[in-house]
């Protein structure tokens, strides 16, 4: 049987934990790849090293070039530099691009078959950029971050009414920024819709939260977020190499779907061993049609700026 290989581009803490995530749980072994020399190295090693304890038997190295990277079944880029208080995710744009480009072209010439899952910010327009850079289909260059979005909407409906999180469904659209859009009608508790639950002050001061998760965590570290992002970034690598057709929500590139086309913007897809397999259109009110549409424009502002 042939191992699954995943890279993990830059060895900060968010391709770090999610390392250590996809190592503890046996997916694949794990290359961690970044320009900081002994960095990679050193994480991987001291990784590899708890690996008698934990249980696995996967393989952890780290690398400065890609050559190790070779072959690999998911790429996951989390390079760039990150928020820092009073930035936002649009300040990171143009740095970030040219290094998600950088990036992507190593990517591709070592593992010309991947599927690339993109974490950089701002999120969408990088997508949109390791897309044009890689000439990939658009099944298999998908963003990450519907999937943490909705966590962190799902964590606050669960403090909010004390049930367990395994009860909570929540989905979340649109661009990973100021602009998401939480939708509450398809938000659930055990199946009963959070309409249904709380007053709609309780689910706007919610909805809210979560669209400031990611500052709100920033304001507090003065760095961004890693724990939820790297769960929520192997929750999406597991649907793909155990081909699980999970529905998830995620940053795809639309080509006419709810109306959008040419660009990246957080939809709910069906991933599986392919990348995405199939972009699900589910019905909107005129409301959220809107928001949606007011979301996606915000990100073309941004992909315009830079020509992808």
């Amino acid at each position: 049987m042939t191992r699954r290989k995943v890279t993990i581009v830059g060895a900060g803490n968010v391709g770090a934990s999610t390392a250590q995530r996809i190592a503890d749980r046996g997916l694949a072994d794990v290359v961690l790849v970044d320009i900081v020399p002994g960095v990679p190295q050193g994480k991987a090693l001291d990784l590899a090293e708890s690996g008698p304890v934990e249980g696995f038997d996967n393989r952890v190295s780290g690398s400065n070039d890609y050559r190790e990277s070779a072959n690999s079944d998911v790429v996951v880029i989390t390079a760039g530099i990150p928020r820092k208080p009073g930035m936002s995710r649009d300040d990171l744009l143009r740095t970030n691009h040219d290094i998600v480009k950088g990036v992507t072209d190593q990517v591709v010439k070592y593992s010309p078959n991947s599927i690339l899952i993109v974490v950089s910010n701002p999120l969408d327009p990088m997508a949109q950029t390791a897309l044009r850079a890689s000439k990939f289909p658009r099944h298999r260059v998908i963003g990450m971050a519907g999937v943490l979005d909705s966590a962190r909407f799902r964590a606050f409906i669960a403090l909010e009414l004390n049930v367990s999180v395994d009860n909570v469904h929540a989905f979340v659209l649109g661009g990973h920024g100021d602009t998401m859009v939480p939708l509450p009608r398809y938000s659930t508790v055990a199946g009963i819709p959070i309409t249904e639950l709380m007053p709609t002050e309780t689910i706007d001061r919610l909805a809210q939260r979560a669209r400031d998760g990611g500052a709100e965590i920033v304001k507090l570290l003065n760095t961004s977020a890693w724990f939820a992002p790297s769960a929520s970034i192997v929750e999406m690598v597991d649907a793909i190499l155990n081909d699980r057709k999970k529905i998830l929500p995620c940053s795809a590139f639309l080509e006419g779907e709810y109306g959008i086309s040419n660009q990246y913007v957080g939809v709910p897809v069906k991933l599986g061993g392919k990348g995405i397999e199939q972009v699900i259109e589910i019905s909107l009110t005129a409301d959220e049609r809107v928001a949606l549409h007011r979301s996606a424009a915000a990100v073309k502002e941004l992909t315009d700026l830079l020509g992808v």
